[in-house]
């Protein structure tokens, strides 16, 4: 330390003394300033810190003073004051700049996160060298090494002369290995186990991924997190007088292996005394104290404290109070272990919102957005209401991100802002590929979709798609604001050919060419009734030598050619949150579609489609799907027509079967389809590891069960195929790619099985 004031101080005396040689014991008055010796530093820099200005009277202080202030700059290396009759002159010796910093053998630590670690400290490229700081700059290095928990860390600094005014830091690093822990330790915990309190530790000792996680390696700021984990697993159970009395952290002489040991007092366990709601109450009481989560009687939770206090929050901004705050205050008597508490609830004032703005929509219109919005200017704020209206701007599939912010208006105490920032993503799409589905084969693509046609928020599309199983072209149009109510009304002509055969399906060809429209009406603002019209032209072709009893029978019947109008009606009730990969929310929907009289056949189609999800820890998510369909005939047709069946089996229905293959078989093992379908499944989403950044990445195991069944045949729990596995989605430039892998089982010898299936590109 001496060693260090010595060589800071010793200079900067030098020169005090000889600016007290210069100047003598003279006064005089500053006509005039002259700066000599500079050449990177402006003028007016010097200026700036010199304490002189023309006009003062200078003496042996003043000198004095003005010396130290502008050698604590850190510019200059050199600092004398002299005088040219009543000229002061000030002569300065320019410090040199950094032109580079180098680092050589760090591989642990990428060199930008070194150099920004440096430049948080006032040390980087352009700056004026100081050789105090070096010392400061290696121990920087040295921590952000440690940080990743090499403490044999060897660093080595070397000076480069450029020119006259600059100069290059060269630093030379022996990483050496990273230490590991190799215990931790806790003393002092009877309630939970060792295993229990480590469970929730992001440090760990060495395991099979260690390699990559890095959690065996020592951080003290990932200490500090584990300590306040284990510190809310107690206060979270009753332990309200939980303490942590002591942390040691211990490394082995030769650096490589880290102790770590934790003494801690887990005290008693409190429960639950009095619950009182305080302050101005501006939501009835009653209300309240439906969202309080810490019962009289029940175990002291802080989580419960925490969870209690938001709910009230968000409860009152949804009358417009944004900045209402509520403080649980417990009050702990030892004497009898429970825990009193009051939440005392300050609202503020009620908040209106003054001006609704978008940023980052470059192509989508602002009426667009603003038509998705529920929270109104010139309302008061509802925070339920800000977030829904986040919630329908991500529903658009416009966008990629969204964000909204609420900042207050400056000079105001009851004003707000609602600022939504968006990121768009590319909503018009040439697509001219290939695709493969195991089912379907090779697909040729193309597809023209603008979904934000102009920015208007109208859809427009053509596409031609080609594969094994299909051949099919298909124009349309929808505005999803026909009326400013929210009606939606769309069009659209099509034509498919099919040959069934292709697809494990009883022999058939099919030529069908239809046209149609179709309405949406928001009913509230969860609930939806969709209702559409069209007409269809079908021909159906046979091979006698492969024909099917049950496809013969129903040609003789009703011939092969038909006109049909179909009518369709549906009612949803949809609370997800988002268009693509929700991660909360239900989805029911019933619909029906009806072939009426008039054309040559009569027959009806119903279906129920219901999903939940639920979100858990961690972003897992739960999710419940169920699908049922069933079709009959009605009127002069005498049964459901063979190719309006209901087909099972493949990604999109049971996996681990091949597609269409569950149900009914002909004569010659080809699948029939049935009148009635039965598929639930049970899916857990989980984050995909490494990647949980990537939102269009979606990782699940899931459980499918399900069968087709036809006309009198019973269902029975023997006839229900099941099979459990794991998925993945990629929703990439190209279409959905799908894959899984699922083993079945509850089987029978009939069955086709297909346990690895994917599809790659976009099919119709």
């Amino acid at each position: 330390m001496l060693k260090s004031l010595a060589k800071r101080w010793v200079p900067l005396a030098a020169l005090l003394l000889v600016s007290r040689l210069a100047f003598g014991v003279d006064t005089f008055i500053v006509d005039d300033i002259r700066v000599e010796g500079l050449s990177r530093i402006s003028p007016g820099t010097v200026f700036n810190y010199l304490p002189i200005t023309v006009g003062d009277k200078v003496d042996d202080q003043k000198v004095q003073d003005a010396v130290r202030a502008l050698y604590k700059t850190g510019f200059f290396r050199d600092v004398r004051l002299e005088r040219d009759n009543d000229v002061l002159v000030v002569i300065v010796s320019e410090r040199e700049s950094i032109a580079d910093i180098t680092f050589e053998g760090n591989k642990a630590i990428k060199t930008d996160d070194l150099l920004k670690g440096l430049k948080d400290i006032g040390f980087a490229k352009g700056e004026v060298y100081n050789e105090s700081k070096l010392d400061k700059v290696t121990q920087e290095l040295r921590r952000q090494y440690y940080a990743n928990g090499k403490y044999g860390v060897k660093i080595d600094s070397k000076v480069i002369p450029i020119d006259q005014n600059s100069l290059s830091i060269a630093f030379k690093i022996q990483e050496g290995e990273a230490a590991r822990i190799k215990e931790i330790n806790i003393v002092g915990n009877k309630v939970f186990s060792d295993k229990e309190i480590l469970k929730g530790f992001k440090l760990t000792t060495p395991n099979w991924i260690s390699w990559f996680t890095k959690d065996d390696q020592y951080s003290k700021q990932k200490l500090g997190g584990d300590l306040e984990t284990m510190r809310s697993l107690y206060q979270d159970n009753g332990y309200i007088n939980f303490t942590v009395e002591s942390t040691q952290v211990s490394i082995t002489p030769d650096k490589s292996d880290v102790y770590i040991t934790v003494n801690i007092d887990e005290g008693e366990k409190f429960t639950v005394g009095d619950v009182k709601i305080a302050g101005r109450l501006i939501v009835d009481e009653k209300v309240l104290f439906k969202l309080v989560q810490t019962q009289s009687g029940g175990v002291f939770s802080r989580k419960q404290l925490t969870a209690t206090s938001k709910d009230i929050t968000d409860r009152l901004g949804d009358e417009g109070y944004a900045f209402a705050n509520v403080n649980a205050i417990p009050k702990v008597d030892n004497a009898t272990k429970t825990v009193a508490v009051t939440y005392f609830i300050d609202p503020g004032q009620r908040v209106y919102v003054r001006r609704i703005s978008f940023v980052g929509n470059a192509k989508t219109r602002d009426e667009v957005m603003r038509r998705e919005m529920r929270q109104l200017e010139g309302g008061w704020i509802s925070t339920k209401m800000v977030e829904r209206s986040k919630v329908r701007l991500q529903r658009l599939g416009y966008f990629e991100e969204v964000n909204v912010e609420t900042p207050a208006v400056p000079g105001m105490t009851d004003q707000v802002d609602v600022n939504f920032t968006v990121k768009e993503r590319p909503s018009g799409n040439l697509l001219l590929g290939l695709g493969f589905s195991q089912s379907q084969g090779l697909i040729f693509n193309t597809n023209v979709t603008q979904d934000n046609f102009l920015g208007s928020g109208k859809s427009v599309s053509f596409a031609f798609n080609n594969s094994d199983i299909n051949r099919t072209f298909k124009l349309g149009y929808m505005n999803p604001y026909w009326t400013i109510d929210g009606v939606s009304r769309g069009f659209n002509v099509g034509y498919q050919e099919t040959d069934a055969s292709e697809g494990l399906i009883t022999r058939f060809t099919s030529r069908t060419a239809s046209a149609g429209m179709n309405f949406g009406i928001p009913i509230t603002e969860y609930n939806y009734i969709g209702t559409g019209a069209s007409f269809e032209a079908t021909h159906i072709g046979t091979n006698p030598l492969f024909l099917a009893p049950e496809v013969a029978g129903f040609i003789a019947d009703e011939g092969a050619s038909f006109k049909t109008v179909r009518l369709n009606a549906s009612f949803s009730y949809d609370t997800r949150n988002s268009a693509i990969f929700p991660t909360k929310g239900v989805f029911d929907q019933i619909s029906a579609e009806v072939a009426v009289p008039g054309g040559d056949l009569t027959f009806y189609k119903l279906f129920l489609d219901s999903r939940i999800l639920i979100p858990l820890v961690k972003e897992y998510v739960l999710v419940f799907k169920g699908n049922v369909g069933y079709g009959d005939s009605y009127g002069d047709t005498k049964q459901l027509p063979f190719f309006e069946n209901f087909y099972g089996g493949g990604p999109r229905s049971v996996r681990g079967f091949e597609e269409n293959s569950l149900g009914p078989q002909d004569i010659y093992t080809r699948s029939l389809g049935g009148d009635l379908e039965l598929v639930g499944n049970a899916e857990l989403v989980i984050p995909v590891p490494f990647l949980s950044e990537i939102k269009s990445v979606r990782l699940s195991g899931f459980y499918d069960a399900g069968n087709i069944y036809g006309a009198g045949q019973d269902v029975t729990f023997r006839s229900i195929r099941m099979s459990a596995g794991l998925a993945g989605m990629w929703v990439s430039p190209f279409g959905l790619i799908s894959v899984s892998f699922a083993e079945p089982f509850h089987t029978q010898s009939q069955d086709k099985i297909q346990r690895f299936q994917f599809t790659f590109g976009t099919t119709f």
